[in-house]
C-alpha cells in the first residue's frame, strides 16, 4: 500500500469530483486550475460538435445516395406500370364508346380513394368489414407500436380523435412494456454471456467473445423471427412469394410500415380475425427481441460509436487526461487512464479513458484483455461516501 499525504488525497479528489461540469476549469499537473484544452476547437466548436457536422454531412450523402439508387431502380417500372394502365383504359374507352373519358377518370379516382382508406370496392374481395374486432385489434397494434402501414385509418372524426389519444396513451405503454421485457430477457443473455467467457476465455479476447455472443442473439432474431414467419406467410398469403414475406417481415419489425404488404387482406381469406390477431402477437414479440438485439449491440462499447458525437464525450476526454496526469505525478510511476463512467449517462466506472470506450457487462481489466496495473486504493475518512461493489456493478451482471 503506497501512502500518500492527506493534500495529495484532497487534490486526486477534486480532480475526481470535477469531471461532471466542463464548464468548471481543470486541475492541471501543478495544482493550478486550467482550461480544458478540449473545450473549444476551431471556430469556437467542440470536437465533439465537428464530428456531428462530419456525421450530418455523411447522412445527407447516404440520403442522396439512396435516392439515386431508388430512383433509377424503380422510376422505369413505375413508367411501365402507368403505360400499361393507361392502355389498359384506352382500350376500355374503345369497347365502350359512350362512357365519356372524364367519368372514368372521376370513377377510377373514387376507387384509388377507397383503396387508399382501406375500403375494398371490387367483388372478388370478401365482404367482412374492416372495423371487426381482429381487423381493429390489428390496427391498434400498428398504432401503439409505431408501424403504422396506413392500409387502414379512421374515416369519422370521432376516430380520429379517439387516435390521437389513443396513441398518446398506447405508445408509451409499449416503450414501458419493452423495456420491461428485455430487462429480464437480459438476465438469460448475461448468463450466456458468462458461460461464453467460461468455456472460451483462456483462448480468445473479450471483446471477440461479446461479438460471438452478439451474433448469436442476432441469429436467434434472424431465424425465429424473419426466415421462420416469413415461410408461414408464404403459405399463407397466396400472392406472396418468400422474398415478400422476408421484405414484409423486416418492414414490419423495423417499425417502417410501408404498408404495401398486408397479411390477411388477400380475398376470402380463411378464419381472417383469428389470422389478424395472431400477427399482432408476433409483431409484439418480434420488437423485443429486436430491442434485446439491439440492447445486446449498445453493451458493447467498442461498437457504440456514437457516443463520439455526444457533448459529454468532449468533458470525459478533458478529464480523463487531467485525471491520468495528476494521478501518475502523486504515484510517481506510468499514466494508468483516467476514471471514466463505462457508458454515457451511467454511473458506473471504468480505469479507461473514453477513447477507450471501457468493457460493459461489468469487465475488469484482465476480462477485457488490458494487462493488469496496480491501483492504489486509498480510504476516504468516510467509510459511508465510498461506493459499495454492487454500485460499481451493471445491472445485469449482478449475481
Amino acid at each position: 500500500m503506497v501512502q500518500l499525504h492527506p493534500s495529495e488525497i484532497t487534490m486526486a479528489h477534486n480532480v475526481a469530483q470535477r469531471r461532471s461540469d466542463d464548464r468548471l476549469p481543470l486541475l492541471s499537473n501543478n495544482g493550478r486550475f486550467r482550461e480544458s484544452p478540449l473545450r473549444h476547437l476551431w471556430l469556437g466548436l467542440q470536437r465533439s460538435s465537428w464530428f456531428l457536422i462530419a456525421f450530418l454531412a455523411v447522412f445527407i450523402t447516404y440520403l442522396s445516395l439512396g435516392a439515386l439508387v431508388f430512383s433509377s431502380m424503380e422510376q422505369p417500372l413505375n413508367r411501365q406500370y402507368r403505360l400499361d394502365i393507361r392502355n389498359r383504359v384506352e382500350k376500355f374507352l374503345f369497347k365502350y364508346p359512350l362512357i365519356p373519358e372524364q367519368e372514368l377518370d372521376a370513377l377510377l379516382m373514387d376507387v384509388v380513394q377507397a383503396t387508399n382508406r382501406g375500403v375494398a370496392v371490387t367483388r372478388n374481395v370478401s365482404s367482412e368489414p374492416n372495423w371487426s374486432f381482429g381487423q381493429s385489434f390489428f390496427f391498434a397494434g400498428t398504432v401503439v407500436t409505431t408501424i403504422g402501414y396506413g392500409h387502414v385509418t379512421p374515416l369519422s372524426e370521432g376516430g380520429k380523435i379517439f387516435c390521437i389519444v389513443y396513441a398518446l396513451i398506447g405508445i408509451p405503454m409499449t416503450l414501458m412494456l419493452l423495456t420491461a421485457l428485455v430487462d429480464r430477457l437480459m438476465v438469460p443473455s448475461t448468463w450466456l454471456l458468462r458461460y461464453l467467457n467460461a468455456k472460451l476465455g483462456h483462448l480468445y479476447q473479450p471483446f471477440n467473445i461479446r461479438v460471438f455472443h452478439l451474433l448469436v442473439i442476432a441469429t436467434v432474431l434472424v431465424v425465429f423471427f424473419f426466415l421462420v414467419p416469413a415461410g408461414v406467410f408464404n403459405v399463407l398469403e397466396p400472392d406472396w412469394n418468400y422474398l415478400d414475406s422476408i421484405y414484409y417481415c423486416f418492414i414490419s419489425l423495423t417499425t417502417i410500415g410501408l404498408g404495401d404488404y398486408i397479411p390477411g387482406d388477400s380475398p376470402n381469406q380463411p378464419l381472417r380475425p383469428l389470422y389478424k390477431i395472431g400477427t399482432t402477437v408476433y409483431l409484439l414479440i418480434g420488437l423485443v427481441f429486436m430491442v434485446l438485439t439491439l440492447t445486446v449491440f449498445y453493451e458493447i462499447p467498442q461498437l457504440n460509436v456514437g457516443s463520439v458525437f455526444l457533448l459529454k464525450s468532449d468533458e470525459y476526454l478533458a478529464n480523463a487526461s487531467t485525471y491520468d496526469s495528476e494521478k501518475a505525478r502523486i504515484q510517481g510511476g506510468p499514466s494508468l487512464g483516467g476514471v471514466m463512467p463505462s457508458s454515457l449517462g451511467s454511473s458506473t466506472t471504468s480505469a479507461v479513458p473514453f477513447g477507450s470506450y471501457g468493457a460493459g457487462y461489468g469487465a475488469t481489466e484482465e476480462e477485457s484483455g488490458r494487462p493488469s496495473r496496480q491501483i492504489v486504493r486509498v480510504k476516504s475518512r468516510r467509510e459511508e461516501d465510498s461506493p459499495s461493489p454492487e454500485d460499481t456493478t451493471p445491472v445485469h451482471a449482478r449475481p
